[in-house]
This record gives structure tokens, sequence and C-alpha cells, in this order.
């Protein structure tokens, strides 16, 4: 981290986590953020669902939800960025305070409630950012008041899906209420067949990830892997965030919400490893949760997921930790005789299941 980025994100954190959420993205917005290109190598270049990845370090969802920075996160050392959650209709999300630094823990509770300004939008703004190397997906949601939240899925994806490279089916998010009932077999089947139809009528066919929760237990995380390899979806994405409060020393461990940040790396890595052991290979997965350095990502890597994504260690150690992490892979990959990525992947599942 440059002096410049150290000093930058220490004003941010005297301010209101949700206020230094959207000065961040202003401060991309007028190029005040590094923007180094993604760090490419012949090791870390990789394939993802089809996908080409300069790197396997993306953006997770929810941190440019209405897709307003898209050309500057591209260029900031991400392999692949993934904006939203959107939902059919704009929402204001759930009441403030909805965000909460949990500074001893590492970590962040939000019970954002997929606030975003609607998929017309966002739309526009996906339409305006000219395809390059570095894919942009887009997280699909529900609306709060929606009276059919599985065909909201789908919908979203009709109007945004002719201009990103992958949709991602979020079902997994904790801040809206019974949101997690559309992951049981039956429900989740129905949703996914239904965002297969729309995929199938789009012009350009993308892939489709599906986003699961860390909080299912072992019967439901093998339903869900039947279901997931049964519709034709293309990834999916091991974990949102949990309910989860344990061995939590902040002040504000109790805030309701989803949380992230490091107390999550355990849990989401087992989530992976399962899921990887129950899918054999069939299905890429990319893992999410507690990432904050390249020991960290191997891991995880190293426990069945093709790429990553991190958003809540940024909060900590800002954006030049994307660059370091893929540069840290890379050595790591070198240390162990691995050519590419891929020869890495699943290398050590065994230890967390």
């Amino acid at each position: 981290m440059t002096p410049t980025e150290r000093l930058g994100l220490a004003l941010l954190h005297r301010f209101d986590p949700e206020r230094a959420h959207g000065l961040s993205l202003l401060a991309l917005r007028a190029g005040l953020a590094p923007r180094p290109g993604p760090l490419n190598s012949s090791r870390l270049a990789t394939t993802l669902a089809g996908l080409t990845l300069p790197n396997p370090i993306g953006l997770a969802a929810g941190y440019d939800k209405n897709a307003t920075a898209l050309g500057a996160l591209v260029q900031s050392g991400f392999g692949f960025v993934e904006v939203g959650a959107a939902t059919p209709l704009p929402q204001p999300g759930n009441p403030k305070p909805r965000l909460f630094r949990l500074t001893e823990d590492r970590a962040v509770i939000n019970r954002f409630g997929f606030n975003n300004e609607g998929a017309q939008a966002i739309a526009a703004r996906l339409a305006a950012h000219p395809r390059g190397a570095v894919p942009v997906g887009l997280n699909l949601g529900a609306n709060k008041t929606s009276t059919d939240r599985a065909a909201d899925f789908a919908r979203v994806l009709a109007v945004c899906g002719p201009h990103v490279d992958f949709a991602t089916v979020n079902v997994s998010s904790p801040n809206t209420e019974k949101l997690r009932d559309l992951q049981g077999p039956a429900a989740l089947s129905a949703l996914l067949q239904g965002v297969m139809e729309t995929r199938a009528g789009l012009t350009r066919p993308i892939p489709i990830f599906l986003k699961i929760a860390p909080d299912l237990n072992t019967d439901e995380l093998a339903q869900l892997a039947e279901v997931a390899l049964a519709s034709g979806i293309d990834a999916v994405i091991a974990t949102n965030t949990t309910l989860s409060r344990t061995g939590l020393a902040s002040s504000h461990r109790d805030e309701a919400g989803g949380l992230s940040g490091a107390p999550l790396f355990e849990k989401s890595t087992r989530v992976l490893a399962q899921l990887s052991h129950l899918t054999n290979g069939k299905l890429p997965l990319v893992g999410v949760g507690g990432i904050s350095n390249a020991d960290e990502a191997y891991a995880k890597i190293r426990a069945g997921a093709s790429a990553v994504q991190l958003y809540s260690a940024l909060v900590y150690g800002g954006l030049s930790l994307v660059t370091d992490i893929a540069r840290g892979l890379d050595a790591l990959l070198a240390r162990d005789g691995h050519a590419s990525l891929s020869a890495a992947v699943g290398t050590n599942r065994g230890i967390w299941i």
C-alpha cells in the first residue's frame, strides 16, 4: 500500500461505513485510486465457465451495486468484476444504519437488503461500458415486495443479460426475508429452470452462476449440489455472508445481517471443499469468504476453487491488496511447481472435509 492509499483509507475510516463506501466509489470515478490493470502471467491466466480471465482474483458483488465505477474497477487489478445485486425495480433497501465495521475482527456486518437503482438503470450503465479483457458479471436479486421472487431473477437477466459476461443467481443473501428459502431443492430447481430458459433466449447466452450460503448443513448442501448439476448452470460461488457470530470481539458483533471478512474464512472454505467433493470437478467453483492475502487465496484454490473473489478485505487493505494477492499467488504456484492455476485446483481439498 502506498502512503497516499494508506492516508486515503485512514480518512475513509473516519466516516460512517456507508458514507465511506459511497466516497470510495466517488474516488474511483475521479481517478484517485490505483489503476495498475490486471496482473497477468502464464500461471495466473485461466478460464472459468468458458470465460478467459487474466488472473483469478475477482471482485465480489455488493461493492459497486449500481455499476457506477466499472471503468475504474476493471483497471484496478481484478481478473473479473461482479456488480449488483440488481432487482427488477429500484428499492431503497433496509433502514440505516445497515453497515458496520468490526475492526477488531477484520470483518463487516451488512444488512443492506438489495438497495439498488433497478435493472433498467443498471443495464444502461452496463451497455455503455465497452467490453474488454476483464469479464464483467451481474448479481441478480429479487425485490422485497415482489409477489414472485423466483421470477424476478429471470426478469433482471432478460434486461441486463445482453450487456454482461456472466450473471449470478443470488438466493443466499440473509438480508431479504425468506430469500434463503429459495435454496430448497424444489424451489431452487424451478427458479433455475426459469433463469436458464431466459438465458437461452438471449442473443448471446452467457454463463450462469449460483451463489450459496455458508450456513447450509451437510444434507442441504448435498441436495443443492444435485440441483446445481441437474440445472445446467455453469458455476457455483461459495459462499455468501454468514449469520454466525462465533468468536467475534467487536462491539458490533450482535448487529443483525450478514457477516463477512476474516471470521468467515474457515466456514466458507469447508463448504467450498465439501461442494467440490460433491460435484467431483463437474462444476467450476468460485471461492469467497475471508480472503485477505495470497495464502488464503491459494487455500481456496487448493480446496477446489477455480477462481476467488474478495470484498471485505479491501475495507482494511485497500485496492492495492488485489495486485498483492495476485503477485503472491503467482509466487506460490511457482514454488509448488504448478505451471498453471488449474493444476492446483482441489489438490488439498481433503483437509477441509
